[in-house]
């Protein structure tokens, strides 16, 4: 599907399963990482804008959006870092720019680590990044995990209303302004069917609250990073945002006061804003 503005949706097959992306643009390969629990279109006020000046890609994550998930993919995070790794391989051979939000900004940071020359640049926003939660977010988060992989508490979980508890949840971003309740449903609709809600599962099957000890160096990552952050986000504060800038070499912290989570949706102009500014840092 091609729109007005020039952007595709294109599939591709990854580790068994077809990814759905987004492509916009020509030039220099941006790809934009969404978080939970969204997909390519959450990046939808930057993305036109981005592409007057780089190759846009945006994928919706496995499992997330309209892209599928292996059966038994491994969704750990090492794991999840390596099928970064391959999707930018099948994608865009050469370094990239790389954004991340949410749980994207976490992969992105891994895969940063891991393979620092695959970056050109960096931006993370509003991430759990290279720290974990807040007592009750952590609490929130390992109520899923840990019976996600019990059998038994797996099958009460699945049977669990998660699309109606993650409305619930989200409602105020709605009043935020992030987005609208119609946009909220396309989020988290596809949580009330027996397949969505299996696929949930598996995803907290794999994902881990703790503190991932090979993010506690950063020093290999030497390419221009922008942290951009609403500072009033509350399970990933500004104190993260703060510590991350601190611990890269080479980074920009970019403040957006007063807001929330999904900072690129609640303030558009102002995040635009800080990425084309990024985008326009020299490289070494």
């Amino acid at each position: 599907m091609t729109s007005d503005a020039g952007e595709r949706l294109r599939s591709v097959v990854v580790d068994g399963a077809r990814l759905r992306y987004l492509e916009a643009g020509s030039g220099e390969p941006l790809v934009l990482l969404h978080g939970y629990p969204q997909s390519h279109v959450c990046w939808r006020h930057q993305i036109a804008r981005l592409a007057r000046v780089r190759r846009v890609i945006a994928p919706d994550w496995f499992g997330w959006g309209e892209s599928e998930r292996a059966p038994g993919a491994d969704c750990t995070y090492d794991r999840e870092v390596e099928r970064l790794a391959r999707v930018l391989d099948t994608l865009t051979p050469g370094p990239v720019e790389l954004a991340g939000h949410d749980y994207g900004g976490h992969l992105a940071l891994g895969l940063a680590v891991r393979d620092p020359n695959r970056l050109r640049r960096l931006a993370i926003l509003n991430s759990r990044a290279h720290r974990t939660f807040p007592p009750a977010y952590y609490l929130l988060f390992a109520s899923l995990t840990v019976p996600a992989r019990r059998p038994l508490l797996r099958r009460v979980l699945l049977r669990t209303p998660v699309g109606s508890i993650n409305r619930s949840l989200m409602r105020r971003y709605v009043r935020a302004g992030a987005f609208d309740t119609e946009q909220l449903e396309r989020y988290v609709g596809w949580m009330d069917t027996p397949e969505g809600r299996e696929r949930f599962v598996d995803f907290f099957a794999g994902y881990s609250v703790r503190l991932r000890p090979q993010l506690a160096d950063l020093s290999p990552i030497r390419c221009p990073t922008a942290v951009i952050w609403g500072d009033r986000d509350v399970p990933c504060p500004w104190s993260i945002a703060a510590d991350l800038a601190r611990r890269l070499p080479n980074a920009t912290l970019t403040r957006i006061a007063g807001a929330d989570h999904y900072v690129m949706e609640e303030r558009p102009a102002e995040v635009t804003a800080a990425l084309l500014d990024w985008l326009r840092t020299s490289t070494p």
